[in-house]
Formats: C-alpha cells, sequence, structure tokens
C-alpha cells in the first residue's frame, strides 16, 4: 500500500510516520509538508518527501500530482495560529480541506482518512458518553470548532470514502514545544510548569476531557486505514481528565473556578495579545461531549497509554521545551519568530 501523510512533520504526522513504519500492509510512505523536515532524521526519514502549501492559490493541482498513485491519503494538517487572523485559518483548514479532498477525487485515490476532532461535535456538556453518531455541528464560540465542522460538511459531498478520526486533544512528550508555542506564547516560562512547583490548582467548575497520546491515536488512524472502514472514529484513553486526576498528577490542591471568569480573563489577554489562545477554546472544553470509544476498540484498538502518564509526560516534556528535529516540532529557544507548524 502506497500511503501519502498531508501534514507529516508535526504532532499527529510523527507518530504515524512511527506507526507506519511497523505496518506491515505500507511499503511506500510520502510526507507532505510546508517545511519538510530533511535530515531530521527517525521517524522523517521513513517517508519521502513533498513540499507543499494546502492553503496555496494552486494546491489541488500540486496535490493532484503527489497523490497519483496512492491507495490513501491521511490529512493531517490544520493551522491553529495566529489565532487572531480568522481568514487565514479558514484559508488553510477549510479551503486547504477542500483542496486536499478536490486532489483525492482529481487523482483517482480511493480513501481519505481525515483528522476531525472531539471538538467539531455538537455541544454535550453531561456525564453521557456519546458515539459517533453525535451531531458534528460544532461549538459556536469556537472557531476551532466551527472549522471543524465545517470540514465535516464539506466531506459529506465526496464520492469517496472517508475515515473521519474525531480524537481527544492529542499529547505526546516530542511535540511540547510546539504546543507550548501554540497555546501558551513566548511569554510564558514553561520551565517553571513543573509539578514540584504547582502546588495550587484553580480549575474550571465542571469542565472534564479526554486526552489521547499521539502514539496511541496514530495506531487507531492505521488500525481503520487498513481496515477499509469510513464513518466517525472516537478516539480517546481512560481515564476522563478531571480535577481530581490532575490534582493527582501534580500533587496540587485543586480549587473551582467559575468557568466565566477564567473565560474573561484568557479573552483580555488574547484581546491585547498577550497570549495567543482565544476564549473559543474555553468555550469548547465546556462543552464537548464525553466520547464512547467503542468502535475504536472494535478494531483492537487498546490505548497504551492511560490518561495520568500522558499527562505526567508531557508537562515534564514541557518544562524541558522538548521537540523534535521537525521544523514544526522544534524545542523551545531552538527557533525564534517561527510560525505556525505544518
Amino acid at each position: 500500500m502506497r500511503v501519502v501523510v498531508v501534514g507529516a512533520s508535526g504532532n499527529v504526522g510523527t507518530a504515524v510516520l512511527r506507526r507506519l513504519t511497523v505496518e506491515p500492509s505500507v511499503d511506500t510512505v510520502v510526507g507532505v509538508a510546508r517545511r519538510p523536515p530533511i535530515g531530521a532524521g527517525a521517524p522523517y526519514d521513513s517517508a519521502r518527501w513533498e513540499a507543499a502549501d494546502i492553503g496555496a492559490p494552486a494546491a489541488v493541482e500540486r496535490l493532484t500530482g503527489v497523490f497519483a498513485g496512492a491507495d490513501a491519503v491521511i490529512h493531517l494538517a490544520w493551522r491553529l495560529q495566529p489565532s487572531w487572523d480568522v481568514a487565514a485559518l479558514q484559508r488553510i483548514n477549510v479551503e486547504g480541506s477542500r483542496a486536499v479532498a478536490d486532489a483525492v477525487a482529481a487523482a483517482g485515490v480511493p480513501r481519505l482518512v481525515y483528522a476531525s476532532s472531539i471538538g467539531a461535535y455538537a455541544p454535550s456538556p453531561g456525564a453521557e458518553r456519546r458515539g459517533e453518531s453525535w451531531a458534528t455541528t460544532g461549538i459556536p464560540g469556537s472557531t476551532y470548532s466551527r472549522q471543524k465542522a465545517e470540514v465535516e460538511r464539506l466531506l459529506d459531498g465526496v464520492g469517496f470514502p472517508v475515515l473521519r478520526i474525531r480524537p481527544g486533544i492529542v499529547l505526546q512528550p516530542a511535540a511540547a514545544a510546539e504546543i507550548a508555542r501554540f497555546f501558551l506564547g513566548p511569554y510564558v516560562p514553561t520551565s517553571l510548569l513543573r509539578p514540584a512547583l504547582l502546588k495550587l490548582l484553580p480549575w474550571p467548575a465542571g469542565v472534564r476531557g479526554q486526552i489521547v497520546h499521539a502514539d496511541d491515536l496514530a495506531d487507531a488512524i492505521v488500525r481503520g486505514l487498513v481496515a477499509g472502514i469510513d464513518g466517525g472514529l472516537n478516539v480517546a484513553t481512560e481515564p476522563l481528565l478531571t480535577r481530581e486526576l490532575v490534582a493527582g498528577v501534580l500533587g496540587a490542591k485543586a480549587f473551582d473556578v467559575p468557568t466565566g471568569l477564567i473565560r474573561g480573563a484568557v479573552a483580555a489577554t488574547w484581546k491585547v495579545h498577550l497570549q495567543p489562545t482565544d476564549a473559543g477554546w474555553i468555550d469548547m472544553a465546556a462543552n464537548v461531549p464525553i466520547m464512547d470509544t467503542s468502535r475504536a476498540r472494535s478494531l483492537g484498538w487498546v490505548p497504551a497509554h492511560p490518561t495520568g502518564e500522558v499527562l505526567r509526560d508531557f508537562l515534564a516534556a514541557l518544562a524541558a521545551g522538548t521537540g523534535t528535529g521537525s521544523p514544526a516540532l522544534a524545542p523551545r529557544g531552538a527557533v525564534a519568530n517561527r510560525g505556525p507548524g505544518d
């Protein structure tokens, strides 16, 4: 099988490359990125690289040539910053995804795997678990959620099978520096974000969530691809990410803070560019459903990394500014004024 991975140099893409190297049914991997990680070592040296910007005017033509002869395309590319420029995010995330789908059709590729998100789902802040049939209409206050839902709608109209992977928050130590750049910005000293120093944990009241290690997500993606399934696929580890679990990992004393108060603080600091995370992320965190992952488990998928371990290892890497040789995942401090990842 020949597989093309769009956005192969980022957080999920790095893990997918690792997983594809041990998949017997895959013999050729082509990685696509704006800034290919040439010479970055494993796992990037397992792929043949093509430079392409999915948001460029000629993206469909460029991608059609790259996709020619492929058995499947895995579309992972998504831009999170600059969050102040919604038009740029729309061009890259939504129109770029349209370009990928159009190129898949033009090249005659039989299958597309698209990295959607828990954020594509309609609000469900309660305790009930939701399967893949829950509406993917997004959460109105979140740009990220609205755009994920919009891509789901455009994929409804394509004439080929699409597997829509819907993970929780995706973490791995190798992506710690990238995630810090995306969500914390340059002014937060991540070296201070060590469990030994975090003795008080303010927590948005009622918020709970789901995360997954990037390697476990990659395993689910490849299992779904090899099994030939389409439709939605929820992917998250257990147990739920709760105030109590995070406090236990940190050894901290947790206390509830009204979600509206946190939202206001985030909105105010974002508006004056003190940090890059807009308040829509708080809206999304407060309203995403708890996903039922039974379908993924029916494929034989069993996450190797429980929630506490994923969080503990990620926080240690965050404090250390850990990254890789990929431009998208460069260690904190290794690059100045770098743009968003691929």
